[in-house]
This record gives C-alpha cells, structure tokens and sequence, in this order.
C-alpha cells in the first residue's frame, strides 16, 4: 500500500467545511498551582533512598506493548519463584517516557503489590474505549487543525479517575522509594521536560498538588492524537531565586551539551513572563524515547562530582546497575523491497521515527560516556575525603575502600530472545489497547529478556556476597 492522500478537488470542499464549523474548545487547561514553603522545604531535602546496591531503570515508549515489557522486566528483580534472585527492595530510581510511564507511575504509587494487579486493572483495560480515533469526520479534522484528536477530557479523564484514582505526586512521594521521573517534550524549547521537583522549581509551581495522570498524559501525548498538555509558569511567585546553574554555558561542545545549554536557556525562560507564559508538554520519546536524556541534564547541572546523587549517596554506594528497558518498535513496513514508497502516511510516521531514533541512540551513547566519566568522579570524590568525614557518612561498623564502587550499564530489549520470539514483539502494534494474550506475551518477554541478563545475574551475585 503506496498511501492514500485525497484528490484535489476535495480541497476546496474541505476547506469550506472547515470554513463553515466552530473551532473546537479543549480540556486542557493548567493544574498545576503556585509554589508553597512547603514544597520548597521538601524539594531541598535529601531523599535518602540510596543503599549500597542499587539499581535504575529506564523504561522506553511503546504504548501498552513497552508498559507489559517494562512489568515483566520489574517483576524478574521482585523474583517470586526465587527468593535468592529478589533484588526488587534495590530499585533506587526509574526514567520513563510515553508507555513506559504508566507502569513507572503506578508501581511508584503501589510498590511491590503494585506488580500484582497492574495487568487487570490498568493492561487488561481498553485505554482506547473514549479516545477519537476517526482522523476523517469533520469534526475531527477541525480537532487536528486546533492542536489534537484527544485532550483532557477522554484518556487523561481515565488515567485519572480508574487508573491512578486521584492520586497525586505527594502520594508518589510518600512511598519515597523508587525515585520516579516521568518524562515528556517541551515543545517549545524542543527538550525533555522531566515531572521532577528541581523542574517544578524552575516553574516556581508545587509539583506535590499535581495530579500524576497530568504527567503520565504528557508523557504519553503523541502529537495530533493528542492536543499537548498545559502546565503554566508562575514567576510573580518565585520563592527561590533562579539556580546560577542556568546561566550561558561558555565554550561549550557537542550534542550532550548543547541539550544541556538548551534546558539552562528554557530555565531561564520559564521565570521570564514576556517569554513564557504556558508550557506545551508531549510524548516524552520525541525528545528521547528511552528517558535518559533528563539523567543526562541533571548529572551535568549538578554541578557536583556525585550529583545528582548526595555526599552521603556517594559514601554508602558501592553498585550502581543501570537497566535501559528498550521495547521500542523495530523498522516495519514493505516499501523498502520496491521502488515505490513511502508515500502518505508512512512516509509522515517513518520520518518522525527516524528522528526520534537518532535521538535516542545518541542518548544512549552520551549515557554509557557520562555513567563511566561519572563512576571515575565518584571515586576520585570518594578517594579525597578524610576519614572524620567517611565515617560521619558510612553506616556504623560498614567496611570502607573508596575506589570501590562500580556502575553498570546494560539494555534489556526484545534481542535477548530467541529471533522469532523477538520478532513478534516487535511487530507488536503501538496501541493503548491489547488482548490478554499480546499483554501476557510482551510480560513474559520482558521478565525472561531481564533474566538473562548478564549484568542483572552479576548484580544478584554480588548482593548475595557478604562484603
């Protein structure tokens, strides 16, 4: 199939019916408020969550095929049938973007029993049933023109009242531990806008009263499907002045840090009202469809050779693994065997893919680069402190060598299947709407893809060796 593209003759009649209907009006408007004391005192305080084995995930976009995925890879750490495997209780901390999000944000809400019922109550459910998906009726045609198919209204309605059930970052923030940064796209400024609480800062806004369906429906906003979500600047009411981290970065080189000098210049916006007023936020993977770009800006503003982890982090960790949770779609589509093609729609979708897939490849390198350089500052860091220090940080009576410490990096995705089995995942459709067996597949694949896993084994190994 070459595309479909209507004659154009139909132009002027579409352009009359667009012409003759009112503009639609979105659901969409800002909830998120101004800051409070309270959470100014609460952004600075240490969240305490680091032990001496820890372990992050990213979990990739993908639509509810990447949220099975990322479920499955979660559950091979809570380990079930083998409790010497279990390695869930170092979960330290988790990226997500897109798909990838709503089992970040439900298990950060739920914890272990969260991986219970995540598959009834939120995989198993049509999130598809009140969405407009009819690209053609007028109706709908003068909702894309405006901004989106969806807003406020169906999806992130659902998100809110059956998934997440009203629940908000502070109730997030309760639990306290995994850490969890649910990643979109600032549209404007074309970078990755984390739900973390140094960005809300930056917004001068209480992350804490936010409802975490407005962060998962960000994240998950495809452009045109979705109108993109709305957060608002609050400058007349700052309570912290702007972090001199933001400043211009002078003489500065290459991809990673131009994003870096990208994020410091919209920071500096965002307490600029003649320069922005409203923040239009979409699917995170436009910008990094794996959420490491956000890790990266952060370790670079931190300014510290830990950040963004604490002196304290720095002290009492000793193995760091990172897992790249990766169930994006592979290349599909028959064009490239003839002469003829893309065309249409392919040719829109294979462009947008190409983008965001260079982008996240280039995110993954400058990832690996930045977790080496980081594992070498820490232990330089480490290395510099005197013993008074040391001892003031470590755990009573807990050994101490300051070089070791070791992070890891390794992706779990579909590949470490057999080929078929791979290739099915793969060709999974990108749908918020699955059959039981598609979502027990994708778990499945996910949970046995985390348990081959060299560096996961590794991990396991090392935190059943007394040290």
């Amino acid at each position: 199939m070459t595309g479909w593209r209507p004659p154009r003759t139909w132009l002027p009649l579409v352009a009359a019916l667009l012409a003759g209907c009112a503009t639609p009006t979105f659901d969409n408007a800002p909830r998120n408020v101004p800051i409070t004391p309270a959470f100014v005192a609460q952004a600075a305080a240490p969240r305490d969550i680091v032990g001496r084995h820890v372990i992050g995930l990213s979990l990739s976009g993908g639509g509810l095929r990447a949220a099975a995925f990322g479920l499955g890879v979660m559950q091979a750490l809570a380990s079930e049938d083998a409790p010497a495997a279990d390695v869930y209780d170092d979960l330290t901390f988790i990226s997500s973007v897109s798909g990838g999000s709503l089992v970040a944000a439900y298990v950060g809400l739920h914890g272990r029993d969260g991986l219970q019922h995540f598959r009834e109550r939120v995989l198993l459910q049509d999130l598809e049933r009140d969405m407009r998906l009819d690209w053609l009726s007028p109706s709908n045609l003068l909702r894309l023109v405006a901004g989106g198919l969806n807003d406020r209204s169906n999806l992130a309605q659902r998100l809110d009242t059956e998934v997440f059930r009203g629940a908000t970052f502070a109730d997030l923030y309760r639990r306290n531990k995994p850490d969890v940064w649910i990643n979109a796209t600032d549209l404007y400024h074309r970078i990755p806008f984390p739900f973390t609480p140094h960005a809300f800062l930056a917004l001068c806004s209480d992350l804490s009263a936010l409802p975490v369906s407005e962060a998962v429906a960000a994240s998950m906003a495809v452009p045109l499907v979705f109108a993109p979500v709305v957060l608002r600047t609050h400058p007349e009411a700052c309570l912290t002045p702007l972090s001199p981290l933001a400043a211009p970065l002078q003489g500065t080189a290459g991809a990673a840090t131009d994003t870096v000098a990208s994020v410091a210049q919209a920071i500096r916006d965002y307490r600029d009202p003649a320069r922005v007023r409203y923040l239009k936020l979409a699917d995170g993977g436009l910008t990094d469809n794996q959420g490491l770009a956000s890790i990266l800006v952060a370790r670079a503003l931190s300014g510290t050779p830990h950040g963004p982890l604490t002196e304290a982090d720095a002290v009492r960790l000793r193995r760091m693994l990172f897992l790249i949770v990766d169930a994006g779609r592979a290349p599909a589509g028959d064009w490239a065997l003839r002469p003829q093609g893309p065309g249409g729609l392919d040719v829109g979708i294979a462009a947008a893919d190409a983008a965001i897939d260079s982008a996240t490849r280039l995110s993954a390198t400058a990832f690996r680069d930045m977790a080496r350089r980081w594992q070498e500052d820490m232990v330089r860091f480490r290395c510099g402190l005197d013993e008074a220090r040391v001892r003031a940080l470590l755990p009573a009576g807990e050994r101490w060598a300051c070089d070791d410490l070791q992070i890891v990096v390794e992706t779990i995705s579909p590949e470490a299947l057999a080929p078929e089995r791979a290739a099915r995942l793969r060709a999974m459709p990108t749908r918020l709407a699955l059959t039981a067996a598609q979502v027990d597949e994708a778990t499945a694949a996910g949970r046995d893809a985390a348990r081959a896993s060299p560096a996961l084994r590794a991990h396991i190994a090392a935190r059943a060796t007394p040290r």
